[in-house]
């Protein structure tokens, strides 16, 4: 029986499949496993996560550090994103993903008769990149404003998929009251949040404004953190409790379909 050499290269590194360069398909490999690690990986983890030849992941993350889309600690040989990746990624607009995720926030619009909202999750910070109203109901745009992020389903649902020191890092040491019923203390905020965290979607019941409620569902990446949030709203006297816990079974379902979308 013949014995592959671990460190050999494949004969042909840069054959197609389809239209796709399998040696490119493997640096954006590299490049989102890097990304999504909960700890900077070296080499041979990256080599092993995602299945490449030990020495064509070095080659290819040395490809990568010349352009400076990854850097390598001199000291531990672990590796994080370099500069050049957050360029690009700060230079990115929204307008591919929401285009990819829009028929399906149409039809939940429709199906559920209320406003389907969608917010890309930043580092330290939520971008909300679309939004879609049933036919004859006419909402608020909310397109481009800052909202709380302890007074609303959406803002509620990124923070409970943060690690708590990035929590701690984007929630403001007092948390101000918008109603009577905005969360103020941090260790409600943080029982909320574990409750969500086994629901799988937050609810806010007139939090940010009395008169509207809604839930929020998110995309969450291999790392466990929030990459797109889903969520309906809608008038606080049509979204009762119990229409609130349909919703957001509605958004737990949307957020897995964008999650196959977005694959």
């Amino acid at each position: 029986m013949r014995t592959e050499d671990p460190s050999r290269e494949p004969a042909n590194e840069d054959a197609r499949d389809g239209n796709r360069v399998q040696s490119v398909d493997r640096a954006v490999l590299l490049l989102r496993a890097i990304s999504t690690s909960a700890h900077p990986p070296t080499a041979w983890e990256l080599a092993r996560a995602c299945g490449i030849n030990r020495s064509t992941a070095w080659r290819l993350l040395q490809t990568l550090e010349h352009h400076a889309l990854v850097e390598r600690d001199p000291t531990t040989g672990r590796y994080g994103i370099g500069y050049t990746a957050l360029e690009v990624a700060a230079s990115a607009g929204y307008d591919g993903l929401a285009r990819r995720a829009r028929p399906i926030l149409e039809r939940v619009a429709g199906d559920a008769g209320e406003s389907v909202m969608l917010a890309a999750a930043r580092r330290f910070s939520l971008v909300y990149v679309d939004q879609v109203d049933p036919p004859t109901v006419p909402t608020a745009n909310w397109l481009g404003r800052q909202l709380p992020l302890h007074a609303t389903s959406t803002g509620k649902v990124f923070l409970a998929w943060l690690p708590e020191d990035e929590r701690d890092a984007v929630l403001p040491a007092q948390l101000p009251a918008y109603t009577q019923r905005t969360i103020t203390d941090r260790a409600r905020l943080e029982r909320a949040l574990a409750d969500i965290r086994r629901a799988g979607y937050g609810s806010c019941v007139g939090e940010f404004e009395e008169f509207s409620s809604g839930v929020s569902a998110a995309v969450l990446d291999s790392a466990m953190r929030p990459v797109v949030i889903v969520n309906l709203w809608g008038p606080s006297q049509r979204l009762t409790r119990e229409r609130l816990r349909t919703l957001g079974g509605l958004a737990l379902k949307t957020a897995h379909e964008i999650s196959l979308v977005l694959e």
